[in-house]
This record gives structure tokens, sequence and C-alpha cells, in this order.
């Protein structure tokens, strides 16, 4: 008789689907993990005669998959939900988002954050990708809620809430890097806010600190017909076209948005490896537009999705987002088979993860990757009868559907309690920091 492996701990349940194709699903599943990483993958009855652990959780109608990856977030602006809706975007911004954010504090920002990721675990999402102020205190709130995360502190040409003047944003950055640099969770990026807040100055010297630092670029471009026009009158050319003027085209480059680009820029992109996350509902609430994403793909452009903040979505749940992204592309190209299930599904996970460059590590339930997954449970009037997995997944799914989460190993939550963050404080600290923020748009 063979000597049985220890595993930390094994998931088993009805289906376990390992990456996005319905042609993949191993019924009867399991998973084992060993530290951090995916030991094994296979039917439940040969992972327990290969394997024994200490813990064994196994789910009736379970269906084991990668976890979700936002690729693009403001998690601490959880605290504006509601705030200011039904705006185009730059009176959004800069009537609103811009003088409240003024008040914002480091302690407001973690609270804020602590938010987010409650919400981003008990929906799905086991990694994400994250630009705001004051990031050393999103860096803080991730590392106690045990989540993967590329954070990155937004620099632009004028002072900020965070650091003040723009001098002291570079230090604050130094910082960030030094602190994380080999943390196992948290990777820090270099982030420009746009090419209309930010000089061709600041663009390339960001893009210097992030090639320095072996890091992701992450920005916002080209998300609105305003941001055009004011790139052109300023630089003679499109937001696209400026960031490739500058150099700053890369594969280590994550656009987010892309919503202006046309059939000549998506080759660009897709010749330099940039990649872009794209972020639909907060598209369709401002009336930005809807990004070429199917033209995108055909290209070869690597896309994944993202919620972005919940001021403008107003949820970071991406099985919501997942379920928008699907029906709005069909209907925008007036085609039913654009943006199937599998290839949204697809986006979400293992595509979402080679944007942020770690295909290799993330996305996908795969031997030697780290164990970030998730069950759901599938005895759900709206997930019965089952025929098509990544289906139910993208247009039935709900985010509560979702009751176990696994991070590096790390089992973070448990028949929907959350583990390593006291849900019930948070609500109450933010209903009362609620309150605070309300009176701002009084002064």
């Amino acid at each position: 008789m063979t000597q049985q492996r220890q595993a930390d701990l094994i998931l088993s349940g009805s289906y376990l689907l390992p990456a996005s194709c319905q042609n993949a699903v191993i019924k009867n599943g399991a998973i084992a993990i060993t530290h951090d990483q995916i030991s094994a993958v296979g039917t439940t009855e040969q992972i327990l005669a290969d394997y024994s652990s200490a813990r064994h959780i196994h789910t009736d109608h379970g269906l084991i998959m990668p976890g979700l990856v936002n690729t693009h977030t403001h998690a601490a602006m959880s605290c504006f939900r509601g705030l200011a809706d039904d705006l185009p975007l730059m009176t959004w911004l800069e009537e609103h988002i811009f003088p409240v954010e003024a008040h914002l504090t480091p302690e407001m920002v973690y609270q804020s954050t602590l938010l987010s990721l409650a919400e981003m675990i008990k929906s799905g999402t086991t990694s994400f990708c994250d630009m705001y102020l004051f990031s050393k205190e999103v860096a803080k709130a991730t590392e106690h809620s045990g989540m993967r995360a590329w954070i990155g502190e937004v620099l632009y040409d004028f002072p900020s809430p965070c650091y003040g003047e723009l001098e002291n944003g570079f230090s604050y950055l130094a910082d960030l890097y030094a602190h994380y640099k080999d943390h196992s969770l948290i990777s820090i990026t270099s982030d420009p806010h746009a090419v209309y807040t930010c000089s061709p100055e600041l663009l390339t010297r960001l893009g210097t600190v992030a090639q320095d630092n072996d890091s992701l670029y992450v920005i916002h471009l080209s998300e609105n017909e305003a941001e055009l026009n004011t790139c052109r009158e300023r630089y003679g050319c499109t937001p696209v076209e400026h960031l490739e003027r500058l150099g700053l085209l890369t594969p280590k480059t994550l656009a987010a948005h892309c919503v202006m680009i046309n059939d000549k820029e998506i080759e660009v992109l897709s010749r330099r490896g940039t990649s872009v996350s794209h972020c639909q509902e907060s598209n369709m609430k401002l009336a930005s537009g809807t990004a070429p994403v199917v033209k995108m793909l055909q290209a070869g452009v690597k896309v994944g999705i993202g919620t972005d903040g919940a001021a403008s979505n107003n949820d970071v749940d991406m099985f919501g987002e997942m379920n928008t992204v699907a029906k709005s592309h069909k209907v925008a190209r007036m085609d039913p088979t654009a943006m199937n299930a599998e290839e949204t599904l697809h986006a979400s996970t293992l595509g979402g993860a080679r944007t942020l460059n770690a295909g290799e590590q993330i996305g996908s339930l795969e031997v030697g990757k780290k164990a970030d997954m998730i069950v759901l449970n599938m005895d759900q009037p709206h997930l019965t009868p089952l025929y098509n997995i990544p289906s139910h997944l993208v247009y039935a799914a709900r985010g509560a559907d979702v009751i176990h989460s696994v991070i590096g190993g790390r089992l973070v939550m448990e028949n929907r309690r959350l583990l390593t963050l006291d849900e019930g404080r948070i609500l109450a600290q933010m209903r009362e920091m609620g309150q605070e923020i309300s009176r701002y748009g009084k002064d």
C-alpha cells in the first residue's frame, strides 16, 4: 500500500472547475493544499487515496473553482458609495469626489478598505489590483484580510491629501516598495492617475520607477470622450498615442477602461503587450461608453475585468460584473455569441491574472500554483438544473452563493463567515463614518 502524502487542507465537492471550460469539469472533485500551493487536483476518491489532511472540508452540491481576479479597484471608495450618483465622469470627479477626498484621513481609508475587502471575499474575489490614496493603509488592511493584491499610490500633478506635494509622493512610493519587497501576497505598483492629471514628465518618471522595481505600471486610460478631447488639445494626439510616444506601453502596463480607442490603437496595445482592465458597470453608470473588448480579445490583447470603485459601480461583486460584461457586449454588437460565458469567466480568472503578470501563479487550479480558490453552493433554485457550469457562473450565480474562500492556502471564509475580518465591527464603524462624510457635502 502506497503511503499517503500529508496535505494541510483538502476541499471536495460535487464539481471542480480547474479553469473556465466546461469540458474541464471534474465531477466529485477535490483539491489538496500544502502550505500556500496546490498539491493535487482530481476526483475525491483519488485525492483521499493519495493524501491525508488535518482538515477536510466537503460541500455537498459544492463547486470548487479559481478565485476571481478584480483587476481594477479603488477599495477605500466604498465610503463614498451612493454619495454622488447619476453624474458625468468629470462632474462626478471634479465637483464631488475630489472635494470630499480632501477630508480623507489614513484611518478613514483603512476602515473603508476593510469594508471592500469584506465585500470582495464574500462575493468570491481572491485577488485585486488597487490604485488610490493612503495606500499604506490599503496595504495594511489587505494584510489583515489575507487577500492577494497589487497596490499603488496614485500620483498626479497637484498636491495629494495623502502625501502633500508631488515630490513627497515619490518618497511615499519608495517606502511602499521597500516594505513589501518580498511579501507573499502584496505587490506594489507605480500608478499615475491619468494623462489629463499627469504631465509627460510625471508619466515618464513613474514609468522609470516601475521599471526599476520590476512592477506594474497602472493608469486610467482613454476612459471617456472628455479625456480624449483634452489630450488632443494638449498634445495633439489620443491618450494611447501619447503613452506610445512616451514609450510607456509595455507588457508591464495595465490600462484601466480603454473605452475610447480605435482599431489602430488596439493593434498598438497588442503589439506592445499592454493589458486592459475592463470596467463595464462603472463605464455604463458614468455613461463613458463601452470599450471594444471583443476586438481587443480578437487582436490578442490581454483583458481582465474590474469593478472599479464602489463610488461609481456601486459594488465590488465580480459575479455581477461578469453578468453585465457578457450581456452588454452582445447587445452592443447585436451578436449573441459575443463574450460567451467561457470567455467572460476566463477574463475574470486566468485572463485577469495574466493582465497582472501573474498567470503562472494564480487564475486556474493547477498543481504548483498558489492555492487561491472559492467554493459555491450550487444547491440553489437559481442554479438548478445544472447543464453548463460556466454559463451558470456568468448568467445566474451571485456573490452570495460563495460559501468558502481560500487564499494562499489559508481559509479566509467558511460557511459565509469571515475568518480574518470582524464584519460586524466593520459595518458599525462604516455607518458612523458615513454620517461624518455626509456632513462634508454641506460644508
